[in-house]
């Protein structure tokens, strides 16, 4: 493997990272939620990523650890690792409190109320929400790593997807921030510092993984990166999708992500 495809699989982490940074500054710009939009744009996420999940990847990761264990065994371990990586996913959800989850939606309006009462309250909301958006980003960083080294359209697509999850979650950092501090730069910085466990999550899947990366690791890896992305869509997404704005716009925007995602990979194949 090239060092070219490993600085662009790491380059497209960062992307996907830094766009809870694009959050932020919707937060501070827009004077409403656009919900149509985000809501759209959850469901779009949410169907490219079920899309290439079942697909694509697992089916990636089936073929390699066939060819190593036989189709039975195989096949086993594939779905296997699938459900691990949807366990292991859910139980970093589980162990983050509800009230700090990066996943409860926010909007531009709700904190307007809360700025002139409570700032400590505000900013310790901004603090943990960054951190439990750092811990979730970890694992998407290490998936959008370990697709992108296998093939590159296809970690185009999962980064951008990505990125459009990350947005609402720059919002939930850096409104709190914003009203506890009134510093805006403060609160953007948080915000996209708080993207970054992307490349870090792939920079530890780098140095832990790659030296040890035979075929059967690299099956498993992937099969549990498609776990991952399952229980984000199914647990994060869509549901967000839906609180933002209506439900036929969540599921419109589902079936485009899936169209889109399914026409570039005819396209790229």
């Amino acid at each position: 493997m090239d060092w070219n495809t490993i600085a662009f699989a790491f380059g497209l982490t960062l992307f996907a990272g830094l766009s809870t940074g694009v959050g932020s500054a919707i937060a501070f710009f827009a004077k409403k939620t656009n919900t149509g939009f985000l809501s759209l744009a959850l469901g779009f996420s949410a169907g490219v990523m079920i899309y290439v999940s079942f697909i694509e990847i697992f089916v990636k990761a089936n073929v390699e650890l066939a060819s190593e264990l036989g189709e039975k065994q195989g096949y086993w371990a594939t779905t296997a690792a699938f459900f691990g990586g949807i366990l292991f996913i859910a139980i970093i959800d589980k162990l983050i409190p509800s009230v700090e989850n990066p996943h409860e939606i926010h909007k531009v309006e709700e904190m307007n109320s809360e700025a002139p009462q409570n700032p400590k309250k505000l900013m310790r909301m901004g603090l943990f929400t960054a951190l439990a958006i750092a811990i979730h980003n970890f694992p998407e960083g290490l998936a959008t790593f370990t697709a992108a080294l296998t093939d590159p359209h296809l970690g185009i697509a999962i980064a951008v997807a990505i990125a459009i999850h990350n947005i609402p979650e720059g919002i939930a950092v850096s409104i709190p921030v914003y009203y506890a501090t009134g510093s805006r730069k403060k609160a953007f910085w948080l915000s996209l510092v708080s993207g970054l466990a992307e490349p870090v999550g792939a920079l530890a899947g780098f140095l832990l993984l790659m030296p040890f990366l035979t075929p059967v690791v690299f099956g498993v890896l992937f099969a549990g990166v498609a776990g991952i992305m399952v229980f984000i869509s199914l647990d994060e997404l869509l549901p967000a999708a839906e609180e933002y704005g209506e439900h036929h716009l969540s599921i419109y925007g589902l079936i485009a992500g899936m169209g889109v995602m399914a026409i570039s990979l005819l396209l790229f194949a």
